[in-house]
C-alpha cells in the first residue's frame, strides 16, 4: 500500500451497456413505482442507439465522484482478464482512482450489464460473475464507501467486519446494492457501524421489513441500528437527512433541462455526500451538494459522464435558487 487514502469503495465494477428503445410502451398502476415496460413478444424490436459505459458500479462511481471533488480514491472490486476489464482499469486510470487494490481474475468475465433505456428511464439486467473476494492490506483510509457485491461474498463480510472492528478510526459509509439489500437485518452490524447510511424509500422498506411510508418513520428505524447519520432520498421529490441535530427535508436541485437518461443519480447523491463530509462539510451543508452532483448526471448517458469537479459544483451552489435549502421536518 503506498498512501493513506481519502475515500476507498469496496464494490462490484462493471461495464453498462445501454440499448435505447424505439418501439416499448410504459403500464402503470396507481403505485407509479410497479410500472412495467413491454415489448411485443417474439418479434424484432428496432433500437434507437447503444452506448457502452466501462468501469461503473456504486462504489467505482464514488471513487470517480471523490477524485473529481479533489480527494485521493482507490477502489477494491474484481475484473475479469477481457478487453472490458482491461478498459475499465484504463477508466479507472484516467480518473485518477489508484487500481492498487482492483484485482484481475484470470480465466474470468468482467461484469457486463444491459440497460434498456426509455425515455428517461431504465430497467437494467444484471449478471454478477462468481469472484473470490478478498479484502487487500488497505492500512486506514479515512473513509470507505461500501456497497454493492454479488451473492457469492458472504465470506467477505466477515473479514471486513473483523477489520472494522480492528480499526474504528475508519468511517464507514454504507451504500446498499440489490444483494445486500435483500440480506437486510442480516447486515445489521455493517448499518450500525455506520458514519452514514443512504438508501432510497423503497430500498429503507426493504431492509427494515416494513410497509411504511413516512419517511421520519424510516429515518428513525435505520437509525434505531446505530448509524450516526441517515439519509432518505426520494427521486425528484427530494431527501430527508437525520442527524443528532434532527431531521430536515433537502429539495432537488432544478434540472436546466428534463432529465436525459437516470441511471447513476442515486450514486451521485450518496458519493458526492460523503466526499463532502470527507472535505470538511458539516452534513447540513453536504447535502446540499449532493442533489447538484445528481442533477448534472442525469443530463448524460452513465454514471460518470455528469459527475463535476469541485469548482463546477461550488458555481452551481453559487447560482442555487432561494428556496434550495434544508427544510426542519415539523
Amino acid at each position: 500500500m503506498s498512501e493513506q487514502y481519502d475515500l476507498i469503495g469496496i464494490g462490484d465494477i462493471v461495464t453498462d451497456a445501454f440499448i435505447r428503445l424505439k418501439e416499448a410502451s410504459v403500464h402503470c398502476d396507481i403505485n407509479r413505482e410497479n410500472c412495467e415496460i413491454c415489448m411485443k413478444f417474439a418479434d424484432k424490436i428496432p433500437y434507437e442507439d447503444a452506448v457502452v459505459v466501462p468501469a461503473v458500479g456504486n462504489s467505482a462511481n464514488a471513487s470517480v465522484a471523490a477524485s473529481r471533488l479533489g480527494l485521493s480514491s482507490a477502489l477494491i472490486a474484481n475484473l475479469g482478464d477481457d478487453f472490458f476489464g482491461k478498459e475499465c482499469l484504463d477508466t479507472l486510470e484516467a480518473e485518477n482512482v489508484d487500481t492498487e487494490f482492483v484485482k484481475v481474475n484470470a480465466g474470468m468475465k468482467t461484469n457486463y450489464h444491459y440497460v434498456l433505456w426509455y425515455e428517461d428511464e431504465r430497467t437494467i439486467l444484471i449478471k454478477h460473475q462468481p469472484y473470490v473476494y478478498e479484502l487487500p492490506e488497505i492500512g486506514s483510509p479515512r473513509w470507505i464507501y461500501f456497497s454493492s457485491l454479488g451473492e457469492d461474498s458472504a465470506e467477505f463480510y466477515k473479514r471486513f467486519g473483523e477489520y472494522l472492528v480492528a480499526h474504528p478510526e475508519v468511517k464507514l459509509a454504507f451504500q446498499p446494492g440489490t444483494y445486500q439489500i435483500k440480506v437486510g437485518q442480516g447486515l445489521q452490524f455493517f448499518y450500525g457501524r455506520s458514519e452514514v447510511v443512504i438508501a432510497n424509500k423503497e430500498e429503507f422498506q426493504k431492509i427494515l421489513g416494513t410497509g411504511e411510508e413516512n419517511p421520519r418513520t424510516l429515518l428513525e428505524g435505520m437509525r434505531s441500528w446505530g448509524a450516526k447519520i441517515v439519509i432518505l432520498t426520494d427521486g425528484p421529490r427530494g431527501a430527508y437527512l437525520m442527524t443528532d441535530s434532527g431531521q430536515w427535508f433537502m429539495p432537488i436541485y432544478p434540472d436546466p433541462k428534463p432529465p436525459y437518461e437516470r441511471t447513476g443519480a442515486g450514486d451521485a447523491f450518496s458519493s458526492t455526500f460523503i466526499s463532502a463530509l470527507a472535505l470538511g462539510i458539516p452534513p447540513e451543508e453536504a447535502i446540499r451538494w449532493a442533489p447538484i452532483n445528481s442533477m448534472s448526471v442525469v443530463q448524460y448517458v452513465g454514471a460518470r459522464e455528469g459527475l463535476l469537479t469541485r469548482e463546477k459544483l461550488e458555481e452551481f451552489l453559487r447560482n442555487a435558487p432561494p428556496d434550495y435549502h434544508l427544510t426542519p421536518l415539523p
